[in-house]
């Protein structure tokens, strides 16, 4: 089980660890190379200059006839070198050196010109099969430091990344204490400024979790109400109509009413399953529209159903072109609800405006009614709530704020004040704005 959790590839930190580990032993391979390669330099240099400055002195102390050179040819023995003169027609005229091996020893040898015309050398043999072995150890040494080293740095690594996600640990522990019930922001003063715009998305989640939760209980409790209010007036006329005997024509009367009665009840009904339709619409992924040809295209749908109700339907889209990237079932269940209300409460001849700008901030679609105004100091995107004298499930623009908080939209319902009537804005922020070459 722990090996499984050690070699987990969607671990970060088992990530960082190997990264670092890796990192680390590449740069102490490289560092220990250089170093036991200059130490190994350094000392061979010195070696060299030891050799060439013995020679020097000899060439300088030997009384040298040249017509009689195998005669003053001599084995001078030197603390730990071999000093000698000897012709070497083979070795060019400047100072060389060679390294052989006899047996288990190495030697090196340098051959220093005496006489160039001649081809007359001093040569100084050093054995240094006790550098080797020297420099094996040092090798073995550094070797040995590096495993220790490697073994720090691992647990360098796992302590180090221990306390860098301590902030997640501490985050997912704040998280998964929170419920329905305890919605509270986490607080993200004590976290590191690395991890402070993830606490600030988590705060603002648990905002939208919020009010999606007080929607939800909100809902509830207005279906209960709603459901339960019809069919305690049918349940009544009913048991009133049952009392004693009647006419045929009071039962055919009380029957009509329950139908109409069943019938907005069903209505209600189909906006509930819209809430469960809408929620999945959520999901869809989202795709580049171009708005004005959106909304151009939608609001001669719109027309249609005005003209249906002797209204007119006018549209002001500006600019040219304007591409977002959205989801567009939801953009266009927002749009549809504005303009249905407000050709509902426009009376008839009068006209609805759809009108389209953006500025710097992002893109504005705006419906201008000339119905009865509202109500400003309501919350008119809560459930089941109805303003006006016309008939509805009072649950179309709560809908409609549901599907303006999954694409990031913000809906906005003012009166006019230009003339009587109600402006509905939906703002689709710049961040969205997707550009087209």
């Amino acid at each position: 089980m722990l090996s499984k959790k050690i070699i987990n590839k969607k671990s970060i930190r088992n990530k960082f660890i190997l990264q670092l580990v890796v990192a680390s032993a590449a740069l102490i391979v490289i560092f220990s190379t250089i170093l036991f390669n200059y130490i190994k330099i350094s000392i061979y240099e010195d070696i060299a200059n030891n050799l060439k400055t013995t020679a020097q002195f000899f060439s300088r102390s030997i009384r040298y006839n040249q017509n009689r050179v195998d005669l003053f040819r001599f084995d001078q023995r030197m603390p730990n070198a071999i000093v000698t003169v000897s012709i070497r027609p083979d070795l060019p005229l400047k100072t060389t050196y060679e390294q052989f091996k006899k047996g288990n020893r190495h030697y090196i040898e340098l051959f220093y010109p005496l006489d160039p015309k001649n081809y007359t050398f001093v040569s100084v043999t050093k054995d240094v099969s006790s550098t080797d072995i020297l420099l094996s150890k040092i090798l073995k040494n550094i070797f040995i430091i590096n495993l220790i080293t490697m073994v720090f740095i691992l647990f360098y690594a796992l302590f180090l990344s221990q306390i860098m996600l301590s902030p997640i640990r501490s985050l997912a522990n704040r998280l998964s204490r929170l419920n329905e019930n305890f919605l509270n922001h986490i607080d993200i003063d004590d976290l590191p400024s690395e991890f402070m715009p993830l606490g600030i998305s988590v705060n603002r989640l648990i905002d939208r979790i919020k009010t999606f939760v007080k929607y939800q209980k909100e809902l509830f409790i207005g279906i209960a109400h709603e459901l339960k209010t019809p069919l305690a007036v049918m349940k009544t006329k009913n048991e009133v109509t049952l009392i004693k005997i009647r006419e045929p024509q009071k039962y055919i009367e009380t029957l009509k009413l329950d139908n109409k009665t069943i019938d907005e009840m069903n209505k209600m009904i189909s906006n509930i399953l819209e809430i469960g339709r809408q929620e999945g619409a959520q999901f869809e992924k989202p795709t580049q529209v171009d708005l004005i040809a959106f909304v151009k295209e939608h609001a001669n749908n719109f027309k249609l159903l005005a003209e249906n109700e002797k209204k007119h339907i006018k549209i002001d889209l500006k600019p040219e072109s304007y591409v977002i990237k959205t989801q567009p079932t939801l953009l266009l269940h927002i749009l549809q609800n504005f303009v249905q209300n407000a050709v509902k409460f426009t009376e008839e001849g009068k006209t609805v405006e759809i009108k389209t700008y953006n500025t710097d901030k992002g893109f504005y679609i705006e419906i201008l009614d000339e119905g009865i105004g509202i109500d400003e100091s309501k919350d008119l995107f809560a459930p089941f709530k109805r303003f006006g004298d016309k008939s509805g499930s009072g649950l179309g623009l709560f809908l409609a704020k549901g599907a303006a908080d999954a694409i990031g939209a913000k809906l906005n319902l003012e009166n006019r004040k230009d003339k009587q009537g109600t402006k509905a804005t939906i703002f689709l922020p710049f961040t969205n704005f997707c550009e087209i070459n």
